[in-house]
């Protein structure tokens, strides 16, 4: 059944309050591989509860996340075939290690590319302490690959970041391990695209994947390293275009320009994961 476009731009996602405590602040920064360089002091800041705690930035993306919306049949999407293409973030205060935030989701734009282009889905989700203090703001485009055609909006369509060009200033390489989407999937992202090999194999894929926010984690652990310090309150807004899957258990090099720009390739199949990537910094 075709989407209706007027339902789906007005889907009531109901917000999300919640309450975390540092033991979810150490798991999600152990989900994207913080503290897997046990000579690294640094990273132990982000992982043990006994130092002055630090929450990873790009936590912002799991605290108050809606869950897995698009699978409620109601919204018309074929939940199987969609992709998540483009995420941003932009830091407005610290994030906390512990306490409660209220997550507000929502869809923002819908854009018809035609029967075999399928769609393009942006939401935001904004993110506030429990006193009403803005955290972060999150935008995601999710390409709806099964769903086009359906005399929905052509546009506009939201440019990303240019594409770094030229040689890289600097290249960070992280490896995930063979299990982790399964740690990742306890921040709240429970898909099971990046769990079942059946699931994943519906969607086209070989085996099941890492997920995208996974990966984007891992990436902003690479750019705190080089250009922040490991000091989180530097980061000011990230953007990102996924280009490609990782598995779990590769390697994820980032490159990384001075002027913030940056991709990411993963080493064992020379693939670009990640393009059109940008940091800016405070």
């Amino acid at each position: 059944m075709p989407i209706d476009a007027k339902r789906l731009l007005a889907f009531p996602i109901a917000d999300t309050r919640q309450v975390f405590s540092k033991a979810d602040s150490i798991l999600y920064a152990l989900s994207i591989g913080l503290g897997s360089d046990p000579l690294d002091a640094r990273q132990l800041d982000f992982v043990d509860q006994h130092r002055t705690l630090q929450a990873m930035p790009s936590m912002a993306l799991v605290l108050g996340h809606p869950g897995f919306w698009l699978a409620d049949p109601a919204t018309g999407v074929d939940a199987v075939r969609l992709v998540h293409g483009e995420q941003s973030i932009a830091w407005h205060a610290p994030l906390p290690v512990e306490g409660e935030v209220i997550g507000h989701t929502r869809v923002v734009g819908l854009v018809d590319r035609g029967a075999d282009k399928g769609s393009l889905l942006y939401t935001e989700k904004t993110l506030r302490d429990a006193s009403g203090t803005l955290l972060a703001t999150c935008a995601a485009t999710v390409f709806l690959r099964g769903d086009g055609g359906y005399g929905g909006p052509t546009g506009p369509i939201l440019p990303p970041a240019a594409a770094p060009q030229g040689t890289p200033d600097s290249v960070i390489d992280l490896a995930t391990r063979p299990e982790q989407a399964l740690y990742y999937r306890l921040n709240g992202d429970d898909n099971p695209l990046h769990s079942d090999p059946a699931v994943a194999a519906k969607a086209g894929f070989p085996r099941p994947i890492l997920h995208g926010l996974c990966t984007l984690g891992v990436i902003t652990h690479a750019l705190l390293r080089c250009l922040c310090d490991y000091k989180p309150e530097r980061l000011g807004a990230l953007s990102l275009r996924f280009s490609a899957p990782v598995y779990p258990g590769e390697t994820i090099r980032t490159e990384i320009w001075r002027n913030g720009g940056f991709r990411a390739r993963v080493l064992e199949r020379d693939v670009v994961v990640v393009n059109n990537g940008l940091l800016e910094r405070r």
